[in-house]
């Protein structure tokens, strides 16, 4: 248990870096990055933003509830070392 807390916890480290590092691509580099995918997709920037936004929201999401919930119910059941 101890091992699965800390792998969830390392898990939980490494997601939201990556989730900040989406963010300051796409704030301070966003003509760039939608450069970049203009290449590959027909899209406004507008719909860029939207896709973007609601890609980290749910990347967020998905962190919580698989990282941060079962990183948290463990430090709760298991005893302080």
């Amino acid at each position: 248990m101890e091992i699965l807390q800390a792998f969830l916890g390392w898990c939980l480290v490494f997601n939201f870096s990556l989730l900040i590092i989406w963010f300051v691509f796409f704030t301070f580099a966003h003509r760039w990055v939608y450069r970049m995918h203009s290449l590959w997709f027909d899209l406004s920037v507008e719909r860029f933003d939207q896709v973007h936004y609601s890609g980290m929201a749910f990347y967020k999401l998905m962190i919580i509830i698989f990282n941060l919930v079962p990183y948290l119910a463990l430090l709760m059941i298991l005893p302080p070392a």
